[in-house]
């Protein structure tokens, strides 16, 4: 944020003339300190010390956040009333497309609309018709996997089980979590959760040998590095799914590594940030022998973690989006041109309420493009253009590596939508084949469909046809006479 907003501020072509300003503030995935924040920007109470003197009021035109869907839930309904934006660049409920619930809120991360009928077309390109679904415990994951199985019935594929997983579940609830799928027979596990639960299920997962399995995750873990460093046993060999399409913010590289703790705006994020990376302190207490004392001058280029090694550029990304749409739209409402003419600058809200609707309406309607040429803009529900990559976790010389396979794209017509490079494919266990996942192989010729008492429609007997009819096709449920 701060490397966008120096960057704006240092334009002589996007508000010349005019500086932005900003505060960071944690939530610390709370819903109950997300909505207090937001209240506090909106009431002006952010007891802050800004380092330059603002010559208009500071009056909040939007708020860049947040990652959880649940806390962005939160947010959006106790802003939306005074039409404040909230521009999420992580949250994906499908919710939070409703506007007559969220009347505010736009994000620049696609919804989970599209990521949920993704999957599910995904899994049928590969012949699954049989599997199984653990999501997390929350309006992401609950929202998410309803989408998929819904668009998954429509195609045909039965789910053998949908488990919820939560980190605070207790033993026993995950020892059933680890039954379940061990009593099961369908080889492939659509996980809708976060990186988070990855980290937490990857431990279990070993424990119980939970292994051979083939994987298909969401955007909220599949590319990320820190689970597959953590995999080393493995287990997630082989997994596929969709993720946001690489992209590069130019120069935004250069600037995290320069980053020094102590010399960064909003230092109090930075210096906890240093801390916990570099496990230092910069103020020891009773001259402690087990501390190790921050001298700031720690090298960020000397880590190996998902800020320096770049795998959150597509996080980032969607944080430049979030940040540029702001920008353009005040600078079109502001009417700039070589310079920004100051009368026109946006009233406190307490003043006029309608300047406050005027700049949520101008940002719904806002079309830009980035500085790689992508162009950016809301549909009537705020959501941007889907777009993923598949991603395939190919072990290199006992590395997780990320490797693209095939890409989809909502905007494309319903059958050219999905992309995918077969031949480009790793396995589970590191095979070549696509695994096996039916409840029931086809029928053959001569043969009819008879679904099983109680089971799903994937499951079924093949009885011999009756004398007179035939049935010269595979799989079918009808004969001819």
């Amino acid at each position: 944020l701060r490397c966008l907003m120096e960057e704006i501020n240092n334009s002589s072509s996007l508000l010349p003339g005019v500086s932005l300003g900003y505060k960071l503030y944690d939530t610390c995935s709370s819903t109950a300190m997300g909505v207090r924040m937001a209240m506090a920007f909106i009431n002006g109470n952010l007891n802050s010390k800004l380092d330059e003197p603002c010559t208009k009021p500071t009056q909040v035109q939007a708020i860049i956040g947040e990652t959880y869907s649940s806390v962005s839930m939160a947010i959006a309904q106790s802003i939306g009333p005074f039409s404040i934006p909230l521009i999420s660049h992580y949250a994906t409920c499908e919710c939070l497309s409703d506007k007559t619930k969220y009347p505010s809120f736009l994000r620049t991360i696609p919804s989970d609309y599209y990521q949920s009928r993704a999957m599910a077309e995904m899994v049928k390109h590969f012949g699954w018709t049989w599997v199984g679904a653990i999501r997390r415990d929350d309006d992401y994951g609950n929202s998410g996997m309803a989408g998929f199985t819904a668009a998954a019935e429509q195609l045909g594929i039965c789910l053998e089980y949908s488990l919820p997983f939560f980190r605070t579940y207790s033993q026993e609830k995950v020892l059933r979590i680890i039954q379940q799928i061990k009593s099961s027979t369908s080889r492939v596990i659509v996980v809708f959760a976060t990186h988070w639960d990855l980290e937490i299920l990857l431990n279990v997962f070993y424990e119980h040998n939970i292994t051979g399995y083939q994987w298909v995750g969401t955007e909220g873990w599949i590319s990320d590095s820190t689970v597959a460093r953590l995999d080393k046993h493995k287990i997630l060999q082989g997994a596929i799914g969709l993720a946001i399409p690489k992209t590069t913010v130019m120069g935004l590289k250069e600037f995290i590594l320069d980053i020094k703790p102590l010399q960064s705006a909003g230092s109090a994020i930075f210096t906890e940030f240093w801390e916990a990376l570099f496990k230092c302190k910069y103020k020891v207490e009773n001259d402690s022998e087990d501390t190790t004392v921050c001298t700031g001058q720690e090298k960020l280029s000397e880590t190996n973690n998902a800020f320096t090694d770049m795998s959150l550029m597509p996080i980032f990304s969607s944080v430049y989006k979030a940040v540029y749409a702001v920008a353009h739209t005040l600078h079109d409402l502001l009417g700039c041109t070589r310079t920004c003419p100051t009368k026109k600058q946006p009233d406190p809200l307490t003043l006029n309420f309608v300047k406050f609707h005027q700049f949520l309406e101008h940002l719904k309607r806002v079309r830009f493009k980035t500085k790689e040429g992508e162009e950016v803009y809301f549909d009537k529900n705020g959501d941007p253009v889907a777009k993923y990559e598949l991603l395939n976790w190919q072990t290199i010389e006992d590395q997780h590596e990320f490797v693209t396979v095939g890409l989809y794209d909502s905007s494309f017509p319903a059958h050219s939508r999905l992309a995918v490079k077969m031949a480009s494919i790793v396995w589970a266990q590191n095979k070549n084949e696509v695994p096996v996942s039916v409840c029931s192989e086809s029928c053959p010729p001569g043969t009819r469909k008879a679904v099983q008492k109680g089971k799903p429609i994937c499951c079924f007997d093949c009885i011999s046809c009756a004398e007179g009819e035939i049935s010269n096709m595979t799989g079918t449920n009808n004969h001819k006479s």
